[in-house]
Formats: structure tokens, sequence, C-alpha cells
């Protein structure tokens, strides 16, 4: 598989995360792959927004679990953007998606959409929770899973393998050789985040990982010639 580039969040660095805004162009900056993260609203919906409050990315305050999608609407999530939810991700743009369940609650509503619309191919369902994305593979026959790790050792390896992932996403900072080596043993394909810098990038390259989560679409200019 070629090296992919995924935006975060969108392009972070440039757009308000995790907003139709930024999604769109990180599409139109060349991405290859758009990451998002899903919490429920207080009536069902599933809300693009990393944070389980939404003061920091939005003018609002409080937990999202707490809110409607009406009151979710109302609030401003950076330059006039509205808080999306996941359908209208799906309808923004055309690029495959890694989906990140926040919230352990949000993966069965998640795996509905995914059946409904058929999106076992397009959509990556990615989570820190094991058991979200076993639910989401148990629910979505031929659904791909990763699972996403920032505290670890070798052992996550393993942790990928009972959770039946089909690849890991590790942080960068804690990221060796060992742990690669394992996951390759074991057929797990392995992407870093956040990937910005050029050191970041070389390493990421140097070990043969399948791709890098980026706030910065340069790096998709400069990822293909980076030794």
């Amino acid at each position: 598989m070629n090296f992919l580039t995924i935006g975060h969040r969108g392009i972070m660095a440039v757009e308000p995360e995790n907003t139709l805004r930024s999604f769109v162009a990180a599409e139109r900056a060349g991405l290859d792959v758009v990451e998002l993260d899903l919490h429920l609203s207080k009536d069902g919906a599933l809300v693009v927004m990393h944070d389980a409050d939404v003061d920091r990315t939005t003018d609002g305050t409080g937990p999202i679990a707490r809110k409607t999608l009406a009151e979710l609407r109302a609030l401003d999530a950076g330059r006039g953007e509205r808080v999306p939810v996941f359908e209208e991700v799906l309808d923004a743009v055309s690029v495959p998606l890694q989906a990140e369940i926040k919230d352990v609650a949000a993966a069965r509503t998640l795996a509905e959409v995914m059946r409904r619309r058929d999106l076992a191919e397009r959509v990556e369902v990615i989570s820190f929770h094991a058991e979200a994305i076993a639910e989401v593979s148990r629910l979505v026959p031929g659904a791909r899973t990763a699972l996403v790790a920032q505290y670890y050792g070798p052992e996550v390896v393993d942790r990928a393998v009972e959770a039946g992932a089909a690849a890991l996403c590790l942080d960068i900072d804690r990221i060796t050789l060992e742990i690669v080596r394992l996951a390759r043993e074991a057929g797990l394909r392995v992407f870093a985040w956040v990937v910005n810098t050029q050191d970041h990038l070389r390493l990421v390259r140097a070990l043969g990982l399948d791709g890098a989560t980026t706030d910065r679409p340069e790096i998709k200019r400069t990822g293909r010639f980076t030794a």
C-alpha cells in the first residue's frame, strides 16, 4: 500500500479543527485520508468533536453528552463554522475517512450508519478503546479498524490483535523499531501521529510506516521525497 498522509481533524494547523471547512481544505490540499472524532449528543447524533466538552473548540461550555444537536448547532466552532455531524462529513468530502470513536457509546451508532450507507471500504474506525473497535467489527462485516495508543510498549501489538484490529495508530514520540517489527510480524499496518516536522517525517519513513497523521498539509508535498 502507498504511504498515506492523513489530515488530523482536517488540517487543524490551518482551519478550525473538526469542521466541514477543515475537512474540505484537507481534501483540496491533496491529503489521502481525513481523520475526525466522534461523540454522541444528548439526543443520539454522531457529533464530530475531539473533546468531551465544547469549551475549547466553541464559544459554548459544558459536556457534549448533555446537549442536544440543536444546542450544539447554535455554537460557533471557529470562523463561523457549526459543529458537524458525521453524515455531513461523508457528503462534504469524497476522500476516505478515519473515524475515531471517543465515546464508546458511539460505536453502535456509527456501525448503524456504516451499514446503512455501505461504508466498510471508505471508513476506517479507530479508537483508544479496544471494546469500541471490537463492537464495530462485530456489527459491520468487513469493517477496517485500528487501535490508537499514546502510552504504550510492545504489548500494544497484542492488544490490537486481541481487539481484531488490522492496524495501529501510534504516538510518534514513543514508537520504536521493536514495536514496528512486532506489528509487522502480527500482520498489522502502522501509522504515526502527529507528524508535523521533517524530523518526525524522516523517522516515519525510516521505520517504513504505512502513513502519518498530520496537522500540516505541506507534509503531503514533502513526504514522498523524504528518506
